[in-house]
């Protein structure tokens, strides 16, 4: 009998650290596509990143391991990690989809932002064959407009599912900026990766905090 395929999400990122805000983007993913799985990939130095000084991948990814530990539906993937080089996301979709079932689909996670500047991305044609697009709301963006997109990238319109929520406005240079002036993090990440945050010493005294 013909299997079908599963639903799995990909979620790519620095995540330094992870956040509620991943969190709640990533679930809301699940439920709008019917995903079986999701996959956080943390990525050691994104290209569009190169400039900006990271908390090592290891403690990335504990971080991770501990914001996912009771969701059983959610997992981390190392493939940008195991791979050498900066990161893109098309080496990603094509790692994950040689390890999985051909049969299986694939759903990456972005924001409307993001979605905007695809076009611009390394084999974004390739890209856009390879997997659906599921785009999450950041606030002080607009809504992306898919003609405009099937422009710049034809056939695009067909592989994306625009999500209307979360909105959050939680970042990762936020909280790592809240560490620094010894404020809490409650309500922003979970409890476990603020304490391993503190345990740490992470984020501590840093300056000029980019975006991300």
């Amino acid at each position: 009998m013909d299997v079908l395929g599963i639903k799995r999400g990909v979620f790519g990122g620095t995540f330094d650290p992870v956040h509620n805000g991943h969190l709640a983007i990533a679930e809301e993913a699940r439920k709008a596509a019917g995903l079986t799985e999701v996959y956080f990939v943390p990525a050691p130095r994104p290209w569009q990143k190169t400039h900006m000084r990271l908390t090592p991948v290891s403690q990335r990814v504990e971080m991770l391991r501990l914001a996912i530990k009771d969701r059983p539906y959610f997992h981390i993937s190392t493939v940008d990690i195991d791979r050498a080089g900066p990161s893109y996301t098309i080496d990603t979709i094509l790692d994950l989809r040689r390890e999985f079932s051909p049969k299986d689909e694939f759903y990456f996670i972005l924001g409307w932002d993001s979605l905007e500047s695809l076009p611009s991305w390394k084999d974004a044609a390739r890209l856009v064959q390879l997997c659906y697009l599921l785009a999450a709301p950041r606030p002080g963006y607009p809504r992306p407009d898919l003609r405009v997109l099937d422009g710049q990238l034809p056939g695009i319109s067909q592989k994306v599912i625009l999500m209307d929520g979360p909105v959050m406005d939680i970042s990762a240079s936020g909280i790592r900026q809240r560490v620094a002036e010894g404020k809490s993090l409650e309500g922003l990440a979970p409890a476990a990766v603020a304490g391993y945050i503190t345990e740490k010493g992470l984020y501590q005294n840093r300056t000029g905090f980019q975006p991300g």
